[in-house]
C-alpha cells in the first residue's frame, strides 16, 4: 500500500495530530508532556518552524504550526525519534512510542488556522478534565503560554488564535476576552460541542474551497491521488472532474447557468456527460447534480439511448473527442 503523501512547500501550515502506540497513555506523567515539550521546543528552534497552537494530553498530541522552508517531514522525523529515544530511555524500554505515522492536515491560514487553535485549546475541555475558565491551569498546553507570556518562546505565534477570536490584543484584557469567547466556543461555536469540531481532525486540507483548489492545481496533486486518505483523493478526484467539466461545457457552448432550464434528456447535456463518462471516472449521480440530468436511472437510460443512436454521427460528440487536450 502506498504510503500517504507529506504535501510540504514553504509556508505551509499544518494540523498535526499523533497517538501513543495501541492509544496507550504516554504522557500520562507531567514528566513525560514535559520531556515531549521540550523536543516540540527544540524541533522548532532547529526547523525554523513557528508554533500557532500545541496540546499535549494524555495519549496523544496536537500541534497548529507552520513550516516557512517547507520542511515538515525532517521536521517531524527529528521530532517523533527523539522523543521516542528520550522516552524508552527514561523508563528503560524499547520499542515503539507513537501509533504509527502522523497525520497533518493542511491547513490555510487566516480564519482556519485560527479555528484549529481554538480547536486545540479546548481539547482539555473537550476531554472532560476541566472547565474553560480553568483552562490556564492546563500545563502543557499553548493557552497556558498565551496566560504567561514571559514564558513564551519566540517561536510561539500566539497572535493567530487572538487576532481571529475577534482582532484581540495580546493583553490581559485581550486575554480575558479570549477566553469568553472559548467559552463561547465550547458551549455553541464549531471548535468546541458542535458537530463541526471533528472535521478539524479528518480530511487532507482545511480551509476554503479555493485553498484547496489551488493546492490541487498548483502541486500537480491528481496524479498522486492513490497515496492520499480516501476522503482526500476522493475531493481531489472530484475538483478534477469540475475543472474538466467547466472547459468541456466551454468548449460545447453550454451556458452553466442555463443548464437547470435545458430539459433533463437535452441531447447537448448527455454529450457532455457521455464524454466526461469515457474520459472520467466521475459518478452518474456527480453528473447528474452538476448537469441536472435528473436521476441517476433516468440519465442511465437517457445515455443508452444516446450511445446507440446518436453518439457516432453526433457534431457536438465529435467535436469535443477531436478538440479536448486532457
Amino acid at each position: 500500500m502506498a504510503r500517504k503523501l507529506r504535501l510540504e512547500y514553504p509556508g505551509a501550515c499544518y494540523h498535526v495530530i499523533n497517538r501513543g502506540n495501541y492509544r496507550t497513555d504516554i504522557f500520562r506523567t507531567p514528566q513525560t508532556k514535559a520531556v515531549f515539550e521540550a523536543c516540540l521546543f527544540e524541533a522548532c528552534e532547529k526547523s525554523g518552524w513557528l508554533l500557532h497552537a500545541f496540546v499535549v494530553m494524555r495519549n496523544h498530541y496536537h500541534l497548529a504550526l507552520e513550516t516557512p522552508a517547507g520542511n515538515l517531514v525532517a521536521g517531524m522525523k527529528w521530532l517523533q525519534v527523539t522523543f521516542a529515544n528520550r522516552f524508552n530511555g527514561w523508563r528503560k524500554e524499547r520499542g515503539h512510542v507513537f501509533q504509527g505515522r502522523y497525520k497533518a492536515l493542511i491547513v490555510e491560514e487566516g480564519d482556519p488556522l485560527g479555528l484549529v487553535c481554538h480547536y486545540l485549546h479546548l481539547n482539555p475541555v473537550r476531554a472532560g478534565i476541566l472547565a474553560v475558565n480553568g483552562l490556564a491551569d492546563y500545563r502543557y498546553s499553548s493557552y497556558w503560554y498565551l496566560t504567561h507570556p514571559r514564558r513564551r518562546p519566540p517561536f510561539l505565534q500566539l497572535d493567530t488564535a487572538l487576532l481571529t477570536a475577534g482582532n484581540l490584543a495580546d493583553s490581559p484584557a485581550g486575554r480575558d476576552q479570549y477566553a469568553a469567547f472559548l467559552n463561547w466556543q465550547a458551549e455553541e461555536g464549531p471548535a468546541g460541542k458542535s458537530k463541526a469540531y471533528v472535521n478539524l481532525s479528518k480530511g487532507w486540507a482545511l480551509g476554503s474551497t479555493a485553498f484547496r483548489s489551488a493546492l490541487v492545481h498548483d502541486h500537480a496533486l491528481v496524479a498522486h491521488t492513490r497515496a492520499w486518505e480516501l476522503i482526500g483523493a476522493q475531493e481531489i478526484q472530484r475538483m478534477k472532474w469540475s475543472t474538466m467539466l467547466a472547459e468541456v461545457l466551454q468548449l460545447a457552448r453550454l451556458d452553466q447557468g442555463r443548464l437547470a432550464h435545458l430539459p433533463k434528456s437535452c441531447p447537448e447535456k448527455i454529450a457532455v456527460a457521455a464524454f466526461m463518462k469515457a474520459q472520467t471516472q466521475a459518478s452518474n449521480q456527480w453528473l447528474c447534480d452538476r448537469l441536472h440530468l435528473g436521476h441517476p436511472r433516468a440519465f442511465s437510460h437517457n445515455l443508452t439511448s444516446y450511445r446507440r443512436q446518436l453518439q457516432l454521427g453526433d457534431p457536438l460528440w465529435q467535436s469535443l473527442t477531436s478538440g479536448y487536450a486532457s
